[in-house]
């Protein structure tokens, strides 16, 4: 790519930022954020449509052809990064960073039809399954979840924990295994045998469900390619997971450079003390780095490389994707949790108060650096493909 084409690739990801900026402050403030967070939802689907009619959040990375936009997986990045700022509650994550790629990457043309636009235009909400009940992932392997032919279609038995907006969604995804081996199932909200059970977590702005199935009628996606075609929608979701969690980094920063700035002690603001100085440093390496750990993953999905992770998850041979995926969300989510544990300190008492928002990002820190695999499992991933190089 040549220096004009990069600066006009620059210009056009700062307006789209700028663009997505301005709405989530419209949109979500931190007032809106502490309403939603109190509801049983825990977003508000009036500003859902809004947001995927007027800006396309959820439909960026998906072909026109499907009701998308025809961008790729770097615009949706930075789309990610400025949720991660405003804490968003929304189902950008079950939607576009988990349910929309894995539905791309399964060998179906008619479920491909028959959700996409919906889940582009926010009148339609997935969720995809991704561990048991203990957090253990659902596929490959021993899956939580068996399907049972029945009747010409199949049935589920079995459960499926931790399920990112499963309370609230129209689709369910679901990883099982059938008699020839591990699939996706669709399951319709409300159906025969489905028991949902919101979960009381440690991030109230990020509802998560547990779900039970007992006989529940589903449709099965794709074909045999469902393993890979799942590990690569974990791993496009971790590259935008990342980005959230760089996007939280920046905005705990910027707070503290605001407040070290305005708090006055001894007669000078905080900010001018040595100490103080060398710690908000620390946070800004930490915050850049993370930035550019999660951009790297999500042009990696982007180039949408081909993979050879299969079921069993493995890193041999991956030339991109699930390789920085894994790099991405092991720094990126102790960053985020070292950053936002510093904002708490840096403002002292009132960072521990339920009035001040820096507890909500160290929550959402916490819980975000679980939901699609722990940052020691990332690098034991990550360890395994530098055995086998």
């Amino acid at each position: 790519m040549n220096a004009p084409a990069r600066s006009g690739r620059a210009e056009e990801l700062g307006l789209l930022r700028d663009s997505v900026r301005a709405a989530l402050l419209d949109l979500s403030p931190p007032t809106e954020v502490r309403r939603l967070m109190d509801t049983a939802r825990g977003w508000d689907p009036r500003t859902w449509r809004r947001l995927c009619g007027e800006l396309g959040l959820a439909g960026l990375a998906v072909p026109e052809e499907y009701g998308g936009s025809g961008f790729t997986h770097v615009e949706q990045g930075v789309v990610f990064e400025e949720a991660g700022r405003t804490l968003l509650c929304a189902p950008l994550l079950s939607t576009a960073g988990l349910a929309i790629p894995l539905l791309l990457g399964l060998d179906d043309e008619d479920a491909r039809r028959a959700w996409l636009p919906g889940l582009c235009a926010g009148t339609l909400v997935a969720a995809v399954a991704t561990a048991d009940p203990d957090g253990r992932p659902l596929l490959p392997g021993g899956a939580a979840v068996e399907a049972v032919a029945s009747g010409g279609g199949h049935v589920l038995r079995g459960a499926a924990g931790f399920v990112v907006d499963g309370a609230s969604a129209d689709l369910l995804l679901v990883p099982a295994l059938a008699g020839d081996g591990p699939a996706v199932f669709a399951v319709e909200a409300g159906a025969p045998g489905l028991a949902v059970t919101p979960l009381v977590t440690l991030d109230p702005t990020r509802k998560q469900a547990a779900l039970a199935f007992d006989g529940t009628p589903a449709r099965r996606i794709g074909g045999a390619d469902a393993a890979g075609a799942f590990g690569r929608a974990l791993d496009v979701g971790r590259a935008m997971l990342a980005g959230e969690q760089a996007g939280g980094a920046g905005r705990c920063l910027e707070t503290v450079v605001e407040h070290a700035t305005a708090r006055v002690q001894f007669g000078r603001p905080i900010g001018s003390f040595q100490a103080v100085k060398q710690r908000a440093a620390e946070m800004l390496i930490r915050v850049e780095s993370a930035r550019s750990a999660a951009m790297a993953a999500a042009q990696a999905a982007a180039e949408d490389l081909p993979d050879g992770a299969g079921a069993a998850g493995d890193l041999r041979g991956l030339p991109g994707l699930a390789v920085t995926a894994a790099i991405a969300q092991a720094y990126c989510s102790d960053a985020c949790v070292l950053v936002a544990a510093e904002t708490i300190q840096l403002h002292g008492g009132i960072g521990f108060t339920w009035d001040h928002d820096a507890h909500l990002y160290y929550k959402r820190a916490w819980t975000s650096a679980e939901l699609l695999g722990r940052p020691d499992e990332h690098i034991e991933r990550l360890a395994r493909h530098l055995e086998n190089a």
